[in-house]
């Protein structure tokens, strides 16, 4: 070999020991993604005890203010306070005419009485006659069944006549007859009878609608449930009031209170008494307890929202009112729950939500029970364990295809 072609062997080898580096680091690159899968992040099955919350924003109203109204359409008789007037806790704030409802309610009275007589009339009249006319049925039988005989007697030696002998068989017929009606008459006067039942019934429900009637005219007084001020007096004695409209309103005493507005969906996660932690948009940093004391029973139909109050026991010298605030309610709790981010759960709206679970290096679709939900984060009631892994980003991954799962820290 000549010397000067050594120069040119050289770049040949080294050019051929590149390209098989290269080939080495592809493969060693894209191979195991081929092989074991693509690197996704994972999150794990944890457990923890767990908090759902409502958040919130509404305002501070110190004092707390209470709106008064009538339960039902009425004429305003008498007004025996005045605004700004201090009022007791059950004292009477407003008076309708109770003239329509004091006689509905004497007539439910009456209806009421009607029932129980008609209820003792089956039971003191109806059951002992049934029971004689059951006595003298049976009685009517004996007998024509023995005259029948004793015509069939004759009639064998002919003594009677053919019409006789019928005229007997009729008559043991129609004692039969009469005896079944009156064993009827017995049953239904029996407590478990019709005529005993449909007294009772209407005895019951007579009495229910006297309840009734009574409550209602309890409504003509209108009282105060908490002792404070009045603030605000829109009724005048003359007026003629409907439910939904407010009368007066009160302030409580000794009270702050946070008015916020939930959305309607919410509604039935509230419960009076919750727990709620709050703070000022002024003062972040800071917060402070409280607690629910009254929800509205009506829904706003412009907003789909629910206004709730908060009782604050204890209230930060800060606080002033209409001060903008931010509230954090409790509605849940679960010891040792099993939780799992919500981005990962797919379809969680639905009947059958599902994750992506890693199991044996593959993805695999697991439907779950889902339970509480918040800050980002859900409960497993059943389908995963803890410390199961299941995939966070799964737009480039099916089920069944092989993954190699890392933690939130390793993805780019």
């Amino acid at each position: 070999m000549h010397l000067k072609e050594l120069p040119n062997i050289a770049k040949r080898y080294f050019g051929r020991l590149l390209l098989l580096f290269t080939i080495v680091a592809l493969v060693a690159t894209f191979g195991s993604r081929v092989v074991l899968g693509p690197r996704i992040p994972a999150a794990l099955v944890v457990q923890r005890d767990f908090i759902q919350t409502i958040v919130a924003t509404g305002h501070v109203e110190s004092p707390h203010r209470i709106s008064i109204g009538s339960q039902i359409v009425g004429v305003v008789k008498n007004i025996p306070v005045t605004e700004g007037q201090n009022v007791q806790a059950g004292e009477v704030l407003i008076e309708l005419d109770d003239a329509e409802w004091r006689a509905a309610a004497q007539q439910a009275d009456m209806l009421a009485l009607q029932a129980q007589a008609r209820l003792r009339q089956v039971r003191e009249v109806q059951a002992p006659v049934a029971a004689q006319s059951l006595v003298q049925a049976e009685i009517n039988v004996s007998y024509a069944e023995k005259q029948w005989h004793r015509n069939v007697d004759l009639f064998t030696k002919s003594f009677i006549s053919q019409a006789a002998l019928d005229e007997a068989k009729k008559n043991v017929d129609l004692t039969q007859a009469q005896l079944q009606t009156a064993k009827k008459q017995v049953q239904t006067t029996h407590p478990t009878g019709s005529d005993y039942q449909i007294a009772a019934t209407t005895l019951a429900q007579a009495e229910a609608n006297s309840k009734i009637a009574y409550s209602r005219r309890q409504y003509t007084v209108i009282k105060t449930p908490i002792a404070g001020t009045l603030i605000s007096r829109d009724v005048e004695a003359g007026d003629v009031v409907q439910p939904g409209k407010a009368l007066m309103t009160l302030s409580p005493l000794g009270t702050t209170q946070l008015v916020v507005q939930i959305d309607e969906k919410n509604l039935p996660l509230l419960v009076l008494g919750q727990l709620a932690r709050a703070s000022a948009d002024a003062y972040p940093a800071l917060n402070f307890s409280a607690a629910i004391s009254y929800i509205n029973p009506s829904v706003d139909l412009q907003r789909g929202s629910v206004e709730i109050k908060l009782n604050v026991p204890e209230p930060p010298a800060y606080l002033r009112q209409d001060m903008t605030v931010s509230v954090d309610i409790q509605v849940a709790t679960r010891l040792r729950a099993m939780l799992v981010p919500t981005d990962t759960i797919h379809d969680v709206k639905s009947r059958q939500p599902w994750v992506l679970k890693v199991a044996d290096g593959k993805a695999r679709k697991q439907v779950l029970r889902v339970g509480l939900q918040s800050a980002g984060m859900s409960e497993v009631l059943s389908g995963l364990r803890v410390n199961d892994r299941i995939l966070t980003f799964t737009n480039e991954v099916n089920e069944g295809d092989r993954i190699r799962p890392i933690s939130y820290s390793e993805a780019p």
